[in-house]
């Protein structure tokens, strides 16, 4: 008997399994691959997944793996420096290949205590009133009290539980890869220039040592199961490029395309989705990992509390309210980014537009915030700007702030000195006179790092630590 059974063990199944770890969750990942993916795909990890990494101390490691960028120039590839003053310690874009994010988040979670089964695909499952029994394809079965969907745009888990995941179908389609070139990089800079000038869709990206990351308009929509060819790359290229700069030995290739769909439900009794079984949008903005490393940010502090037998009511209710609005917004400025793109006339007069509009440093600044997760607000109810909002890495006594969230607890930062946590102190953390840094007399930080209260009373605070930690562990004496 697991008490979490979770579907997919790549991003955001090894994060949530790591979260509810950090509670003792018993947590079983089922994985349908044998073997971890081999090709040297390159992802980018925007300011708030970084910023989490640093909140759970494993920013270090990751970085050593990692190459940095500014993060600007993301929204429909419109070039334009980083907004200043971004409210961020991590003010950067984090490249790093696919195999390795997912290796390192699948050790962090292993390393916590969860179990990892490769090879095991789930074919079906029944839930009742205590929990549920997984099929496996091999004939086995398994039973826990939760199970969660992290099993990919095609989730087996989203389709058994019914859930519909209404949107709009692939309507175009890319090639991508890695591979070598063998035309000078003179002729390779001076082509993707003159291309860019109507057509954003197409680039030639150097890697070095001669090899690129090619992205290039298909032909038409074929089927994603099958990769495309290198021969399909070379028909592409000379039909837009009038050459295919001589491409060979790819190191991978895929296509993707411009499907976009939301699951209509993240919980259905005891069973849940995140990732990409819950939402898939074009890959433009590089923000689909970092959409489902977040889901699970969010699910797997609440789950934990579920499972705990502390979470008040409505606790684990809130998932589902506070990140498919989220994803409701990444799916939008997807779709308009995406007619950003297009060759035709009227997109591209609203794209001069907008890159016009784009040196107006506010706009630059909030579509640089969408993209990247830190203008995020939940909706907590009426307060000050930052009730809701994600507080920076801020410095306090003795170190940083996200250094105090590793265990992935509650934290109250009281600069009055005179409040306590009390009975909440076994899952909520204390520090008194936090820093001069902070301009509000106390906030209580949920695990995720949201201020989920502002204030210097008492009896408030007491009632928002009962809102989103439970009872007082006392009132069970």
């Amino acid at each position: 008997m697991f008490d979490v059974i979770i579907a997919g063990c790549g991003p955001t199944g090894a994060v949530l399994a790591a979260e509810l770890r950090l509670h003792d969750v018993r947590v079983l990942v089922l994985e349908q691959a044998t073997e971890p993916v081999s090709f040297v795909r390159i992802v980018g990890l925007h300011i708030r997944t970084i910023e989490l990494m640093a909140m759970r101390g494993l920013l270090e490691r990751i970085l050593e793996h990692g190459r940095q960028r500014p993060a600007g120039g993301f929204f429909a590839a419109i070039t334009k420096p980083v907004p200043k003053g971004l409210d961020s310690a991590h003010t950067y874009l984090l490249g790093i290949p696919q195999p390795v994010i997912v290796r390192l988040l699948e050790e962090h979670a292993v390393r916590l205590g969860a179990q990892v089964r490769r090879g095991c695909a789930v074919a079906g499952f029944e839930q009742d009133d205590k929990g549920v029994t997984v099929e496996l394809a091999d004939g086995g079965q398994l039973r826990s009290r939760y199970l969660v969907g992290c099993d990919g745009g095609r989730s087996t888990v989203r389709k058994l539980l019914g859930v519909g995941f209404p949107g709009e179908p692939a309507r175009t389609e890319t090639l991508m890869g890695e591979m070598h070139l063998g035309a000078p990089q003179e002729e390779i800079t001076a082509k993707v220039a003159e291309i860019h000038e109507t057509d954003r869709s197409f680039d030639l990206r150097p890697f070095g040592a001669g090899i690129y990351r090619v992205v290039v308009p298909a032909a038409g929509v074929g089927d994603r199961v099958e990769p495309p060819t290198l021969e399909d790359f070379r028909q592409q290229l000379r039909a837009i490029a009038g050459t295919d700069f001589g491409v060979h030995s790819p190191r991978w290739l895929s296509r993707f395309g411009d499907a976009t769909r939301l699951a209509e439900r993240y919980r259905v009794g005891r069973v849940l989705l995140a990732g990409d079984a819950a939402h898939i949008h074009p890959p433009i903005g590089g923000q689909g990992l970092n959409l489902g490393v977040q889901d699970a940010f969010n699910l797997g502090w609440k789950l934990a509390a579920q499972v705990r037998g502390w979470a008040p009511e409505a606790l684990l209710d809130t998932y589902q309210a506070e990140r498919h609005p989220v994803a409701e917004d990444v799916l939008d400025n997807t779709r308009a980014q995406v007619e950003l793109l297009s060759t035709e006339p009227g997109p591209q007069a609203v794209r001069r537009l907008l890159t016009e509009l784009m040196d107006i440093d506010e706009v630059n600044r909030r579509l640089i915030e969408k993209i990247t997760a830190i203008g995020i607000r939940y909706d907590f109810g009426a307060g000050p700007d930052l009730l809701g909002r994600r507080l920076r890495d801020i410095d306090v006594k003795g170190g940083r702030l996200y250094e105090l969230l590793h265990r992935g607890r509650g934290l109250l930062l009281d600069r009055t000195g005179r409040l306590t946590v009390g009975g909440w102190s076994d899952r909520v953390d204390y520090l008194a006179d936090p820093t001069a840094e902070l301009d509000v007399p106390c906030v209580l930080l949920r695990p995720d790092g949201h201020v989920a209260w502002i204030g210097e009373d008492q009896q408030n605070l007491e009632d928002h630590l009962s809102r989103w930690f439970g009872e007082p562990a006392d009132r069970f004496a």
